[in-house]
């Protein structure tokens, strides 16, 4: 093992050059406007929050006690020592639940360009900071944000945390265009180099398994790829009026692009091409949809050779998708243990993204949702909210096991798991429903 707790500016050469060539890279996603080179980012919906469930302590006990932390709380490992950093964009009124759903003390730190923690209206972080907490109440914890349509604040963020001496980090946001879709690219280098050998990235799986394509470029009518024989047009049906994001990531060679149309009227309401950044090449189109009207998107190879790609929708749903290879950003790196989502009864969620994404099998581990709230009557649900479980039980292992390496943690929470489909390693729950023996 390195450094328990990395000094401020211990970050290898490496390192450094590497992200001085992703700042060149990208910078450009800071400074230009939302759209053009933008990279989007998803949440679990979070919807109105109404009083607190009173059952909701009685539902948690026996939540811990499925999951085994409950022993280990009474045997005194409750995550003392140990500093779990919470990666999200939703911390509004965060000092409010400060001594109740939270720990009395926080660190936070913003790497939005604004510097605003609670700048946007939600409580996404909070509810990812109480799951921990639950499951960790000895861990300390620390909030940041970044500027969401800029990978390089995402490193600051990181970086920070390591200099605060978090061993894990907790991820329940997916940035699709972060990625080739498989694990490789810039940012997961830059990741990985980061955590080094004694701290752990947890990112959820994302619910995207049914607003996701994956597949080789087919070329049918007008050069258009077919998603199906003869269908060109692929359906989105967009959730409200909010805005709606069509992202498309491949490997580095070919190039295609987007087109998104009004499916009533086939008017235009938006186009892109892929802008390649070395190993990861993305088009995006944004759009706020008109109430009532349904859209539908086409692809067409630009130039290079035709190739695999995926394509995710967020803000609404496709009608031609497939739930292999779901998983996005950060979930689909090697770097990142990645979490998706079970019923009480261990049957995979039907929007619990899936493997295989990555060089290692994808998805990690799988945790039951939802997760009881005790300051709002809805439980936290998603695979935002089975993430930090596995958090929480990383900072309760480490708790005890202080000198293991992020591999001998990473080992043991795959070993215990509880098995729930085929012998060994599935594309749908991975190893198996995260617990400690």
């Amino acid at each position: 093992m390195r450094r328990a707790i990395p000094r401020a500016g211990a970050i290898g050469g490496w390192a450094v050059r590497l992200l001085a060539g992703l700042a060149l890279a990208v910078v450009a996603a800071c400074v230009l406007p939302p759209g053009k080179f933008g990279l989007a980012l998803e949440t679990t919906p979070e919807g109105e929050a109404p009083r607190a469930d009173p059952y909701a302590a009685l539902q948690r006990a026996r939540l811990l006690a499925d999951l085994g932390a409950e022993r280990w709380h009474a045997r005194q490992w409750r995550g003392r020592g140990v500093k779990v950093a919470v990666l999200d964009a939703g911390f509004r009124g965060y000092r409010d639940q400060l001594g109740k759903a939270l720990p009395a003390q926080v660190a936070a730190r913003s790497f939005r360009l604004d510097g605003d923690l609670e700048a946007r209206d939600s409580q996404h972080g909070i509810l990812c900071g109480e799951v921990i907490h639950a499951l960790a109440p000895e861990a300390e914890l620390l909030f940041v944000n970044w500027e969401p349509d800029c990978p390089e604040k995402f490193l600051e963020a990181v970086r920070w945390a390591r200099r605060e001496g978090a061993r894990v980090l907790s991820c329940s946001l997916i940035m699709p265009g972060w990625s080739d879709g498989e694990g490789n690219g810039p940012v997961h280098a830059a990741l990985a180099e980061l955590l080094e050998e004694d701290a752990v990235c947890v990112a959820c799986a994302g619910n995207t398994a049914l607003r996701h394509w994956a597949g080789h470029f087919r070329p049918g009518r007008d050069g258009y790829h077919e998603w199906q024989p003869g269908q060109i047009d692929n359906r989105i049906e967009p959730w409200d009026d909010e805005r709606v994001s069509v992202e498309l990531c491949a490997p580095a060679g070919a190039g295609y692009e987007v087109v998104v149309q009004d499916a009533a009227t086939e008017e235009e309401v938006g186009r892109a091409r892929q802008g390649c950044q070395r190993e990861r090449c993305c088009a995006e189109v944004r759009f706020v949809p008109r109430p009532l009207h349904r859209y539908q998107v086409r692809v067409r190879l630009a130039h290079g050779p035709a190739g695999p790609f995926h394509l995710v929708v967020l803000g609404g749903g496709l009608r031609y998708a497939t739930v292999r290879g779901s998983i996005s950003f950060p979930g689909d790196g090697p770097e990142v243990i990645t979490v998706g989502a079970v019923d009480r009864d261990g049957r995979r969620l039907s929007y619990s993204s899936c493997g295989p994404n990555s060089p290692r099998p994808k998805p990690d581990l799988v945790a039951a949702v939802p997760f009881p709230s005790t300051w709002r009557g809805r439980p936290f649900t998603g695979t935002s909210a089975a993430a930090p479980q596995v958090a929480g039980l990383a900072a309760l292992l480490w708790s005890r096991y202080p000198c293991w390496t992020a591999k001998e943690l990473r080992r043991a929470l795959t070993t215990w798991a509880r098995d729930l489909g085929p012998p060994g390693h599935d594309d749908e729950t991975g190893y198996g429903l995260v617990r400690l023996p």
